[in-house]
Order: structure tokens, then C-alpha cells, then sequence
């Protein structure tokens, strides 16, 4: 009897490790999808695009959670002189949470 609380302990434990695992996934995806769609409002092409994708990932993984990433990418708008309202900003994140969490949820089933 003990065995079996010990195996089903095991096994929360192990779904509890791949949900972590795939929540950090698609809050990494959802940020380099963030950080392409706010290169194309800055003007940026080609490699400046994955460049500037990996510094809002990086903001985010230093700090977590989104005040850092929006602080980021606030100042980087600010510089360039580029007007988006907030609410603006929130839903393009929001959509690349859904489209991070989509394609996560495909690659997983493969």
C-alpha cells in the first residue's frame, strides 16, 4: 500500500516538472513573439529582428513576470518615438500568449 501512495507521489511530482517545463516554454515563445511584433513597430529588419526578439526574452528571464519585459520594451518604443497605447501593447502580448501556447501544445503531440 505504501508503494502505491509512494508511485502516485512520483507521478504528481513528474506532472508537476512538465507543467513547469511547458509554462516557461510558452512564456519564452510568447516572449520572442512579442519582441518580433515590437521590432516590426521599431523599424527593425532581418537579424536586428532576432536580436532584438532575444533582448526582450532575456528581460524577462532575468526579472520574471511582465513588468520588466513592458518596462523594456516602454523604453525602447520611448526611444525611437514610436506611439502604442498600453492596452494596445497588452492585447498583441495576449494574442502571443495564445499563439506561444498553440504552437507549444502542436509540438508537444509530435
Amino acid at each position: 500500500m505504501n508503494d502505491a501512495f509512494q508511485d502516485r507521489e512520483k507521478g504528481f511530482e513528474r506532472k508537476f516538472q512538465l507543467d513547469q517545463d511547458q509554462q516557461f516554454r510558452v512564456r519564452s515563445r510568447r516572449d520572442r513573439l512579442f519582441g518580433n511584433w515590437v521590432a516590426g513597430k521599431l523599424g527593425l529588419s532581418g537579424p536586428q529582428v532576432d536580436t532584438y526578439a532575444r533582448e526582450v526574452v532575456e528581460s524577462n528571464i532575468q526579472k520574471p513576470g511582465g513588468g520588466d519585459l513592458m518596462d523594456k520594451v516602454h523604453s525602447d518604443l520611448q526611444a525611437k518615438q514610436v506611439s502604442i497605447f498600453d492596452a494596445d501593447l497588452y492585447k498583441a502580448l495576449h494574442d502571443c500568449h495564445a499563439e506561444a501556447t498553440r504552437q507549444i501544445a502542436a509540438e508537444s503531440k509530435k
